[in-house]
């Protein structure tokens, strides 16, 4: 039987009642202890309490629903096991996310031949497999199980927190958590209680990034210009969102990483819905944060693209109202065959019967490089770049990353819910490139992504991009 190998970000139906969760490397000399947990997660994102925490301190769950199977597998390759009866998860479990977790100052990047299997736990059939690829972390969500329209899905996440168990008990509102992979008393049981709310941001780990100069003020710091003339809850908003970048830097050791932040929207015809739900513009404002907290001027380049690309007016925050109104706008098909496209309007708005509504994801790649080519920058350039799938030029998207890996940018590619992304889910096993610059993971509906976990996954291998480049000279 073909067992199913999943990218980063990709997700598989679960038609299993029980699944088992085995997490398997090589071991040798000096390669780390690895313990292996399960959060199970409310709506909120949240646990409710370390009861919610399971693993080899609490082995089974007080629902039964998820037990921790402790280590099978031979010394040379040991396998940590989980298992999860779907039935017996309570309604107001949203997810369980599967959590690995180094022992002592180890980094994954010493763990070889990690790679997390998912199976049916009656029958023993395989469903999945996912080789999970790690550097500087010292934690890693390996993947998760969530509810989508009443079902149950798997998806393959494998990112992960340079700081360790601090920083996931900061995302999933964890107050305390155990020792990595040595047991812990009984966890007694939990009164009812509102769900816990996340600590204070931990302190930045000393000497955990160099300070760059060059870009303007540290991240943490950046400029508020302009901000006290937005709409006092979208102000409101703002500065919540750039402290939670803040944090999602931090727990990477990227606390003062500075950066150029170009924001790309797919504009193609499946994604009209997503537009008319305002779910676009949702994402823009998000965004907004990452760019005013990582740039010094807090402005963000913009493209929108279908059939062609199309450069926005640059993103200025005071603006961000307008911006959204007059440039959040799905592309359009021309009824009457081809004709002249019309100049921008006044306001900026472009023709989007020149955009269209085909996928050509290489031609706005091409674009964006260019202009960084054209407009060098001190400081790296991070791409965000939304897109729902349809992709099918994959021969031509890979030339173009492929001959941008020598270039001061990383290329973030985030897949709005639909399936098909190609290549851009591949490029990360990708054999050729002196350095990763391209990372990808897919939601179902990125407007239930609490905005500490959408920070954390958006930002976790920037960071390491920018050191791997550094090394390789590809950075100053």
């Amino acid at each position: 039987m073909t067992v199913r190998e999943l990218a980063k970000g990709a997700n598989l139906p679960i038609e299993a009642a029980t699944v088992r969760i085995d997490l398997s490397r090589r071991a040798g000399p000096g390669t780390p202890e690895v313990a292996v947990t399960a959060l199970l997660l409310l709506g909120s994102g949240h646990v409710r309490d370390r009861g919610d925490h399971v693993g080899a301190h609490l082995p089974r769950h007080s629902s039964g629903a998820v037990a921790h199977r402790g280590r099978t597998g031979t010394a040379d390759s040991p396998v940590e096991r989980l298992e999860v009866d779907l039935g017996a998860v309570e309604p107001a479990v949203r997810r369980i996310v599967f959590v690995a977790a180094t022992v002592g100052d180890a980094t994954f990047g010493q763990v070889p031949g990690l790679t997390l299997l998912l199976g049916d736990a009656r029958t023993g059939a395989p469903l999945a497999r996912f080789p999970i690829e790690a550097g500087r972390e010292t934690a890693l969500v390996c993947g998760e199980l969530y509810r989508r329209d009443g079902h149950w899905k798997f998806r393959a996440v494998g990112q992960g927190y340079a700081d360790g168990l601090t920083g996931l008990a900061a995302t999933y509102g964890l107050t305390a958590l155990p020792p990595a992979a040595r047991p812990a008393p009984p966890v007694p049981p939990r009164p009812a209680a509102p769900p816990v709310l996340p600590p204070a941001a931990p302190a930045a780990p000393a000497g955990a990034w160099p300070t760059d100069h060059r870009h303007g003020p540290a991240a943490g710091t950046a400029s508020g210009a302009g901000e006290e003339q937005l709409p006092v809850d979208m102000r409101k908003r703002l500065s919540l969102r750039k402290q939670q970048v803040a944090v999602s830097l931090r727990k990477h050791g990227a606390q003062d990483l500075t950066a150029r932040v170009v924001l790309v929207l797919d504009a193609s015809g499946s994604m009209s819905t997503l537009y008319a739900r305002g779910v676009v513009a949702d994402v823009v404002e998000r965004m907004a944060a990452v760019a005013a907290q990582l740039d010094d001027d807090g402005e963000m380049q913009a493209w929108t693209f279908a059939s062609n690309p199309a450069r926005l007016p640059d993103l200025r925050l005071p603006e961000l109202p307008d911006w959204l109104r007059l440039h959040v706008r799905v592309g359009e098909l021309s009824l009457f065959g081809r004709r002249r496209p019309r100049p921008p309007q006044p306001d900026g708005r472009i023709d989007m019967k020149a955009v269209g509504i085909q996928n050509e994801e290489q031609k706005v790649i091409a674009e964006v490089r260019e202009y960084v080519r054209r407009n060098p920058a001190a400081a790296p350039t991070l791409v965000l770049f939304f897109s729902d799938g349809g992709v099918y030029r994959n021969a031509e998207i890979e030339r173009e990353l492929r001959a941008a890996v020598e270039e001061p940018v990383f290329w973030q590619f985030v897949g709005l819910g639909r399936a098909g992304y190609g290549v851009l889910e591949q490029f990360g096993e990708l054999p050729g490139r002196r350095v990763d610059n391209v990372g990808f993971f897919a939601v179902d509906d990125i407007s239930t992504l609490p905005d500490p976990e959408l920070y954390d996954r958006l930002l976790s291998e920037f960071p390491h991009w920018v050191t791997t480049a550094r090394r390789a000279g590809i950075l100053p």
